[in-house]
């Protein structure tokens, strides 16, 4: 593993003056320009991004790059098939490079469940276009129409002669670059023959002998390991530093730059020695803790930030509705701050070469990155590569770039590679949390039920999923951000968690209270076809049998839904409550349906794996503070999933090739949390309105 050499990064030039062949030899090159920014949306006056770029050699190998990152989600695998199924190439004949910042088309970067809508989409329609012109070199080759020609198994054939190239000859000597034009046609999905079927994923032995290398694996030669100097608690500031101990250490630097204090050393216990012998003053500010975080929030609004989406959503007369309403509720739901507990913690690795620096940095947004390391070391952007190695998972933790600006500083001081990587404490502490949510809800009915009226008012956690899937004449919905005294952003599924737990929730209450059946209260009111078709298949699978009532036996079952990221969810939930009150989950059932499957093996495991991660932040996750201290910043004290809380997980695809393909890391998430809320209140008559459901594993 060594530094790149000092060349432009192919997304910092025009598509027809890049180096394609001094770097991957003689062949066919199909580009598909990036698109330019909406001036009215996210990224306006930024950089063009997504694009694609297919290579085919006289190896007869396809090489596709695409500025998407691959952290544990599976993509590498699903938009790998998409490029073989264009192509009509085996699986192992394309070669899929990710958001390697020399290589790749400049992307935003890798969240918000659009690697398969946006990058999937650019590489069919690559992969459509170098079919053409693949077809077309064919067709002069073999004396043959184009339309005679069929590529099959990376080979070209004309039906009438019998005579064959294979795609490495056809473009042997060839030098050729072209623009994917703006009639290119994929493959519809109903035809598809390799995407849409299970496939074994891209690596996967890799995976399982233990032999993939991680961010937090890779090994330069003369490489000195860093640490980072963190404050205490939240908003403590720095006074003064002093470096002298550190530095007078055997073979160790230690660096003060701005905020950044950090060291590196010959190997990790040194480091860590030299960060213990740092002597740091520091100005702590008081905080709220957890006890006191709900008011808080309410009391500290901020208004005008983009990042939280904010919404305001009024139809009808909502005042009005509620004035003349026989039926009426109003209620409370909370969420708690929780964190992202990836297996992989951050990690980077930083090496400078002739005034050139290399980063190896498992992140979720290389570009960004890149950016942000030469904004900070004053370099072009030129001479910053970002390489994103196989990533221990993100799950929306890891968008920030301050450990690779550290990693560079402390290379560039020491003159030698050097590579952080966080403890399990500091990933715990000096990471940011998904955001705590306080939602009030207040509900109108007509005495047979029928909604009426909707008031929904979400703090601090963003407004995903705010917005109704059911039919109400008179809605108010409104997202409010607030002061948060945690660092918070994105996180698997955003705000759509909290705001369908809260609203889910909410549903079960009404139609309890007008005596209602919960999954005909819900067909009833759902203005969604797609959904609706979701939770009658997730219901019909689960055995639902209509109760308006809850058992209140010990045993209950609950049934929730979602719509999120053009993606439809179903979750039904099975628990026992015996009399210790030790919650048991019995069985989950999840319907999914998100277009188009490319690759079913891999989103099955992604809506297994998502329910899992679901059933954390539903049950037991929680971050507890006091006045800026993290209080449980380990696996010991912050509870996760383990194999004994798993019960069987039923997943129940629904595949519809006349839809385009949607992401589905997020979405499988959402209704999880308020399934077993609303089967925890079936199984003992008591509502529980705060996640987690049960910290300690038992009903309160």
């Amino acid at each position: 593993m060594t530094a790149s050499p000092a060349v432009i990064p192919f997304d910092l030039l025009p598509p027809n003056e890049r180096p394609y062949f001094d770097r991957f030899g003689n062949g066919l090159v199909v580009v598909l320009p990036p698109r330019q920014p909406d001036p009215s949306g996210w990224g306006a006056g930024g950089p063009p991004h997504g694009g694609a770029w297919i290579h085919v050699g006289e190896d007869g190998k396809a090489r596709a790059f695409i500025g998407k990152v691959e952290v544990g989600q599976g993509t590498r695998t699903a938009l790998s098939l998409l490029v073989a199924e264009e192509l009509r190439l085996p699986l192992s004949s394309v070669e899929l490079t990710m958001g390697d910042t020399d290589l790749c088309p400049w992307d935003m970067g890798t969240f918000g469940s659009r690697s398969m809508p946006d990058a999937g989409e650019h590489l069919r329609l690559t992969g459509a276009a170098t079919r053409t012109f693949l077809t077309e070199l064919a067709a002069v080759r073999l004396s043959a129409a184009p339309t005679e020609v069929e590529l099959a198994e990376g080979t070209a054939k004309a039906r009438d002669s019998g005579r064959s190239v294979r795609y490495g000859e056809l473009v042997k000597g060839l030098r050729r670059v072209e623009l994917v034009p703006s009639d290119a046609k994929p493959n519809p999905p109903s035809k598809w023959t390799r995407a849409g079927r299970p496939a074994q994923d891209v690596g996967a032995r890799e995976v399982v002998t233990g032999n993939r290398r991680y961010t937090s694996d890779l090994h330069i030669p003369g490489m000195l390991h860093g640490k980072v100097l963190f404050p205490p608690s939240c908003g403590a500031k720095l006074r003064s530093v002093d470096l002298s101990r550190a530095q007078a250490l055997p073979g160790v630097t230690a660096i003060h730059e701005g905020d950044l204090v950090a060291v590196a050393a010959p190997d990790l216990r040194m480091a860590f020695a030299a960060l213990k012998a740092l002597r740091a003053e520091w100005e702590a500010t008081p905080q709220p803790s957890e006890k006191e975080i709900v008011e808080y929030l309410r009391h500290h609004p901020v208004e005008g930030e983009d990042f939280w989406d904010m919404v305001h959503h009024e139809t009808g007369d909502v005042g009005a509705a509620f004035g003349s309403a026989p039926v009426s509720l109003r209620e409370t739901y909370t969420t708690a701050y929780i964190a992202h507990a990836p297996m992989e913690t951050r990690a980077v690795l930083a090496s400078w070469e002739d005034g050139r620096l290399t980063v190896w940095l498992g992140t979720q947004t290389p570009f960004r990155a890149r950016e942000a390391v030469s904004d900070a070391l004053e370099l072009s952007p030129s001479n910053v590569r970002i390489i994103v190695p196989p990533t221990g998972s993100g799950f929306g933790g890891k968008h920030t770039s301050d450990l690779a600006v550290a990693a560079a500083r402390l290379a560039k001081a020491a003159g030698h590679p050097v590579r952080v990587v966080f403890s399990r404490e500091e990933e715990f502490t000096q990471a940011y949390f998904r955001p705590m949510a306080v939602v009030d809800i207040r509900s109108a009915a007509e005495q047979d039920g029928t909604l009426t009226a909707w008031e929904f008012h979400v703090l601090n956690a963003g407004a995903s999923a705010a917005r109704l899937p059911y039919r109400v004449a008179n809605q108010k919905i409104d997202n409010q951000p607030s002061d948060s005294p945690l660092s918070q952003a994105s996180y698997r599924a955003l705000a759509a968690t909290a705001n369908n737990f809260a609203r889910e929730s909410h549903l079960d209450e009404v139609a309890a209270r007008v005596g209602a059946d919960p999954v005909e209260y819900r067909l009833r009111h759902l203005a969604d076809d797609r959904l609706a078709t979701v939770l009658r298949t997730v219901a019909e699978r689960a055995g639902w049998s209509p109760r308006p009532a809850p058992a209140a036996s010990g045993s209950g079952r609950g049934i929730a839904v979602g719509l999120e990221k053009e993606g439809r969810v179903a979750t039904f939930a099975e628990v026992r409550v015996p009399e210790d009150r030790h919650l048991e989950v019995v069985r989950i059932v999840t319907g999914f349906e998100c277009g188009a499957i490319v690759h079913p093996t891999n989103l099955r495991s992604q809506v297994e794996g998502g329910t899992v991660m679901a059933m954390g932040g539903a049950l037991f996750e929680a971050i507890h503070f006091e006045n800026g201290r993290i209080l449980n910043p380990s696996f010991s004290r912050y509870r996760v999933p383990r194999f004994r809380d798993i019960p069987p997980i039923e997943v129940i695809l629904l595949d519809r090739p006349d839809l385009p393909s949607q992401g589905g890391g997020e979405t499988p998430l959402i209704a999880v949390a308020p399934a077993i809320a609303n089967a925890i209140y079936d199984a003992t008559g008591k509502r529980l309105r705060s996640l987690p459901l049960t910290p300690d594993g038992t009903v309160p």
